[in-house]
């Protein structure tokens, strides 16, 4: 509030300084700086209200960030209208929105994309994204148009394409939403990445059909003809496939980039912001989906410019990319709550209350009708359980708004106002009911969790053995499955791609021969010990006793020893000693990398992860760490 009152006063002292002798040097130029400073003031009030959100900290992980962005939106809303500050303060600009706005939360989702799991679960993925896009498109317009055209029901007449249009734009789920309450639940991985992935591809997609039923709102209805619907229909797959395709081709131009950045670093951050961005503007210049190209760009890219850049420069990547989008988001959320107390916005009350239906029913119907499909064909079944978070996890962001602003003037003003409430009523009950509840639900529910587990490296062996066992079976059998397509693309792209992307580095000859008999002097003379004390007396005062002879010495011990492995029960104790030996080690071991400072141990405890699947387990339950670290502490005494 204080800085809402400073800035305040500084637009009535810049009126007082209107007539100001122009030839002064120190004045006032509050024209000059208005953009920058008016961002400076978002982000700043933005940042301070999550700080507050926080402080409580049951408050501030019962109610999502985002419902309390757009809750700040509505007072200072309020605050401005009660100072009667001009309308257009209440509207983003569609031309804002996609060109600075909307590329850092795509490119965020699609960078810190889990790829493995991504591909493991495309088709299911893509039938969510695709297929569920297009069936809520279709009935949620389909119901509008009819019931506007039938009933009385609403305030104004909704024509087919307006109904489409608008049907299209509320069709977006947003993906940093759910992945904001999907982070804090920790759900299992495979919801986790059909539901991210359903989220982010479906941003795409509907932004596509928005821009069909958009050109059709331009045209008019009047004037369109069959062919127009035919050329309509196979420009919904060339905008999509083509927009895909100058995402990867753009990726690997960056990959080759940073390829020759060894002797200046500095530059390959740059190429990894710059080259998305051209991405996301080339495919809007030419028409193709802008949403696909970067977020396509951001998945392929990863994978090859981590081993082009240093270790410092990608950890700075990985914060800016986060910080970008989280200042995107939280712009869009507090313009969402000031459009919600605009003076154009229309409230159709039934036409609201037919659309928030329409939404929360057509989703469960069609997530339930793929689930049916997909469990036909999958060894992975979709529960229950899944199925419901699915239906419920559908929560509607800063994307269906950004493509509020877009819609055509041809649409009568009285409609847009109405188009306007409507979507930020199904916004704001979308983030603060479902959002606020889904996470008590799933504890009732007991939805399967994320196993708080970080793989060894005879796991992460073991997994890539069973890759290659379940490759070679599929390749027996006659069948393609999803893992000898993966073996094909590894082995392609190691032998064709990453040499030609990456930097190879010459190999080291190392010996560890030292290492290896060193080893081994450490563990015998350990082991010495042990039997040394293990013996009774007796047995090691005539052993210390035969020493005096050195020959006669070395072969009576040679002899004992050949004695003492030919009883099983000695084996079994020398075997138990040995591994006494190794566990007292290992856990020697894990006592001194917890003792060491952050800056030695790397980015262990790092609060962002290299994608959003190592993010689940990077957010266990404090409790949870603690009891962890005093059983470790009981187990060492």
């Amino acid at each position: 509030m204080l800085v809402k009152t400073v800035l305040v006063a500084l637009l009535l002292l810049q009126n007082a300084k209107a007539e100001e002798n122009s030839t002064s040097i120190i004045g006032w130029h509050y024209e000059h700086v208005e953009a920058p400073f008016v961002a400076s003031i978002w982000l700043l009030l933005a940042g301070v209200a999550k700080i507050l959100f926080h402080v409580n900290k049951k408050f501030g992980d019962a109610v999502p960030d985002s419902a309390l962005l757009i809750v700040v939106g509505l007072g200072l809303g309020l605050f401005l209208k009660a100072i009667t500050v001009s309308d257009q303060v209440f509207y983003m600009d569609s031309k804002v929105f996609f060109l600075y706005l909307l590329p850092p939360i795509i490119f965020d989702a699609g960078y810190f994309m889990p790829n493995r799991l991504l591909f493991e679960n495309f088709g299911s993925v893509m039938m969510f994204a695709v297929i569920g896009t297009i069936w809520n498109t279709i009935t949620i317009g389909g119901t509008l148009a009819l019931l506007s055209s039938t009933t009385s029901l609403f305030t104004v007449n909704i024509s087919m394409i307006e109904a489409f249009l608008f049907s299209s734009l509320i069709s977006a789920v947003d993906p940093v939403a759910v992945i904001t309450v999907f982070e804090e639940i920790h759900v299992n991985e495979f919801l986790f990445i059909n539901v991210f992935g359903e989220a982010l591809f479906n941003d795409g997609i509907a932004a596509v059909l928005f821009q069909i039923f958009n050109k059709m709102a331009i045209i008019g209805a009047d004037n369109l003809k069959p062919v127009n619907y035919v050329v309509f229909s196979g420009s919904f797959f060339a905008v999509a496939l083509g927009g895909a395709f100058i995402g990867v081709l753009f990726a690997l131009f960056c990959a080759i980039l940073t390829r020759y950045t060894q002797r200046v670093k500095i530059i390959g951050p740059v190429f990894v912001f710059v080259l998305p961005y051209l991405a996301y503007l080339v495919a809007e210049m030419t028409g193709f989906s802008a949403i696909l190209a970067i977020c396509c760009c951001g998945i392929v890219m990863k994978q090859y410019i981590k081993c082009n850049i240093t270790h410092e420069a990608a950890s700075s990547i990985k914060y800016f990319v986060k910080m970008l989008a989280q200042s995107s988001e939280i712009v869009v959320f507090m313009f969402l709550g000031l459009s919600a107390i605009s003076s154009q916005s229309q409230w159709d009350y039934g036409f609201i209350a037919v659309s928030l239906a329409a939404c929360l029913i057509y989703r469960t119907l069609g997530v339930i009708i793929q689930c049916a499909i997909l469990n036909r064909y999958r060894a992975k079944k979709f529960t229950f359980e899944d199925q419901f978070v699915m239906s419920y996890g559908g929560l509607r962001g800063a994307i269906a708004f950004g493509l509020l602003s877009s819609i055509p003037s041809t649409v009568d003003p009285e409609k847009r106002a109405i188009f306007t409430s409507t979507t930020i009523t199904v916004i704001c009950f979308t983030v603060f009911l479902q959002g606020a509840t889904i996470k008590p639900l799933l504890h009732l529910l007991k939805v399967e969790k994320q196993k708080e587990h970080t793989a060894t490296m005879v796991e992460n062996v073991y997994n890539k053995y069973f890759d290659f066992a379940m490759a070679g079976i599929e390749e027996i059998a006659g069948q393609k499955g999803s893992h000898s397509i993966r073996d094909w693309f590894e082995r392609m792209n190691a032998q064709y791609l990453k040499p030609y992307l990456t930097k190879q580095r010459e190999a080291k000859v190392f010996d560890a021969s030292q290492i290896i008999r060193a080893y081994q002097k450490i563990t015998l003379h350990e082991a010495m010990e042990v039997i040394s004390i293990q013996t009774d007396d007796k047995k090691s005062k005539r052993v210390r006793s035969l020493t005096v002879g050195a020959h006669s010495s070395q072969k009576r011990e040679r002899n004992d020893l050949d004695n003492f492995l030919t009883s099983e029960e000695n084996v079994e104790k020398l075997y138990s000693m040995f591994s006494t030996l190794l566990d007292r080690k290992l856990s020697e071991y894990m006592s001194a990398q917890n003792k060491m400072p952050h800056s030695l141990t790397g980015d262990e405890n790092d609060d962002i992860k290299d994608d959003y699947l190592a993010s689940l387990n990077n957010h266990q339950n404090p409790l949870k760490k603690i009891k962890s670290k005093k059983n470790l502490e009981q187990s060492e005494v």
